[in-house]
């Protein structure tokens, strides 16, 4: 059980609690090896098709939670990946792409996970939508930045990472206000982090699966 500390807001423990969790994901030999040039674009093109299967059962569950008086702030941000990770993959693997990817097991679990709690459970679903999006308006930009470096992946290919019309700066801090407003029990705010937790472990079995 993750102890409740009223006097520091929830944004901010989470952010605490979380950090060697996050470290670990994002240092894992796939993602140092795609950020350094030491892959190839057959390599992304791996990582945007997980993505997809991931972002295509995360967007079912905000169009559940949508009215949910917490969750529902969250999904109002309009930050769905789905549509631009389809043009992606269709640049990246030609117009068939859709017939040609398939989950890898630890995506298969990922998504088990997804089901079993982020449609009917507001402070999972955050997690999950926090763990994912805020990373993309973050880290995300230097993922981009090192596709389009070392392997040359234009803006066709790269749209995943764009939200036009989103203030990234503004949409954060906002974002971290309603974690700090959530009228959730102490309860409540040890499961969502305990999912964020949970989040990040299954993109770190992800980046695993890749490298193997």
């Amino acid at each position: 059980m993750i102890n409740a500390d009223t006097e520091v807001g929830l944004a901010a423990r989470v952010r605490s609690l979380t950090r060697a969790d996050h470290e670990a994901a994002e240092t894992t030999p796939f993602v140092t090896d795609l950020m350094a040039g030491r892959l190839d674009v057959g390599a992304y093109a791996r990582l945007a098709s997980q993505h997809y299967f991931i972002y295509e059962t995360l967007e079912q569950a905000a169009a559940a939670l949508r009215s949910d008086p917490v969750a529902g702030s969250f999904v109002a941000f309009g930050l769905d990946r789905l549509p631009a990770l389809c043009a992606d993959l269709h640049h990246l693997r030609g117009s068939g792409w859709r017939t040609e990817i398939s989950p890898l097991p630890a995506t298969r679990d990922y998504l088990s996970r997804l089901r079993e709690v982020a449609f009917t459970d507001a402070p999972s679903f955050v997690a999950h939508h926090y763990t994912r999006y805020l990373g993309d308006l973050s880290g995300g930009q230097m993922v981009k930045r090192a596709l389009r470096r070392e392997y040359g992946v234009g803006a066709a290919g790269t749209s995943f990472y764009e939200f036009p019309g989103v203030a990234a700066g503004a949409v954060k801090r906002r974002y971290r206000e309603l974690l700090d407003a959530a009228p959730w029990s102490a309860a409540e705010q040890n499961r969502f982090i305990s999912e964020v937790k949970q989040a990040f472990h299954h993109n770190r079995a992800v980046f695993e699966n890749l490298a193997a």
